[in-house]
């Protein structure tokens, strides 16, 4: 007999919850134990509801779903969380690294993918859309145990790529920061090579993408 995932929902969109709800709902193997409009509500309701997998949606309002994710491992250590966003930042991808997650998952997956997820991460393994995977540097230990692309950067390289997404010339970077031109070019050129982005004007995107260019 196949045993029972129990599943619990947490997203502040209730339309969210429930269209996936019922979806997991029909799964002969899944069971939705309990769903959550907040971080905080699930950390009310997770005791009585003891579920194996947790999907978490990461961005809602009030206390951080890192924050209650952790608080929800710590209570009930075989217990595993998959991250949900429509948001790809690296920090976001880090923190999940860092604690361990199971998976992280982009809002554009189809109900299967996020089916497969829980599946897979439910019996020790890890889940990670191919758009996360695709930000995360291989260090032998396959995605799970790598790091996302903006903090293989050095507090310089940051510094160069905020300065270039400002529009400042390498000129004009190398005078602010007080460094020779051929300093600021060796920067620009790591910076190219770590994120893999070949063009000044997508190196600008990036940074805005990722929180780091200055308003």
């Amino acid at each position: 007999m196949t045993q029972t995932i129990r599943v619990m929902l947490v997203d502040d969109h209730a339309l969210v919850r429930g269209a996936l709800g019922e979806r997991l709902g029909r799964e002969p193997d899944l069971n939705v134990v309990g769903t959550a409009g907040s971080a905080d509500e699930a950390l009310e309701i997770a005791p009585a509801a003891a579920p194996d997998v947790v999907l978490m949606d990461i961005d809602m309002p009030g206390r951080t779903c890192f924050d209650a994710a952790q608080a929800l491992m710590a209570a009930a250590p075989r217990l595993r969380v998959i991250f949900l966003s429509a948001f790809l930042h690296d920090w976001y991808i880090e923190q999940a690294m860092l604690m361990k997650a199971g998976g992280y998952l982009t809002k554009s997956e189809t109900p299967e993918v996020v089916i497969e997820a829980i599946r897979a991460v439910s019996g020790g393994g890890t889940f990670f859309s191919d758009q996360v995977r695709s930000r995360l540097t291989d260090n032998g230990h396959g995605a799970a145990g790598g790091r996302p692309r903006a903090t293989t950067l050095t507090v310089r390289e940051i510094e160069v790529l905020r300065y270039l997404a400002r529009g400042l010339s390498k000129k004009q970077i190398a005078t602010t920061m007080h460094l020779s031109v051929k300093t600021v070019d060796r920067h620009t050129a790591n910076l190219m090579n770590k994120l893999d982005i070949h063009d000044r004007v997508e190196l600008t995107r990036y940074a805005i993408r990722e929180g780091i260019a200055e308003p």
